[in-house]
């Protein structure tokens, strides 16, 4: 189970529900990542280096490309035109605050670098639209009940 933060391209009049269907429809298909989000990610994963430190890169012909941070979990994907981050609910209080803090720089990168609005869905609006404490509580309360369900 992960914090998923979705970068979309909404038109104009096109509520977000109609621009997540548009996903979901798209994600049935395999198709090489378009040129311009590869040139995006050549921008993006120096900038991501700079934010997070150590990285795992991992590029896969023109299908795939994914950035992990073994510290917090923090993964950004790029799977044909779709790019997301994801983080797992590993963190809580003081640490939920820094790993989303980090999401959100990493998410306002990506945003620059792609022109794509980063679409929180865990709280169904834009992600500079969500409170940063609503984004904490809810990882932090998802993260205290995993815990106390599986240990940990």
């Amino acid at each position: 189970m992960s914090y998923d933060i979705y970068f979309l391209n909404r038109r104009d009049g096109q509520s977000w529900d109609e621009v997540l269907e548009g996903m979901e429809d798209a994600a049935d298909e395999s198709e090489p990542i378009p040129a311009h989000l590869l040139e995006a990610w050549d921008r993006i994963v120096p900038q991501a280096q700079t934010l997070l430190g150590e990285v795992e890169i991992t590029e896969y012909e023109q299908e795939s490309r994914d950035l992990s941070h073994s510290g917090t979990g923090i993964d950004l994907s790029v799977f044909g035109d779709e790019v997301s981050i994801t983080v797992p609910y590993w963190h809580a209080g003081d640490d939920a605050a820094v790993a989303l803090g980090q999401v959100s720089a990493l998410a306002a990168i990506v945003e620059k670098e792609t022109g794509l609005t980063a679409y929180d869905p865990q709280t169904e609006r834009p992600l500079v639209e969500t409170p940063p404490e609503a984004s904490i509580e809810l990882m932090s309360r998802i993260t205290e009940d995993l815990r106390s369900r599986y240990g940990g």
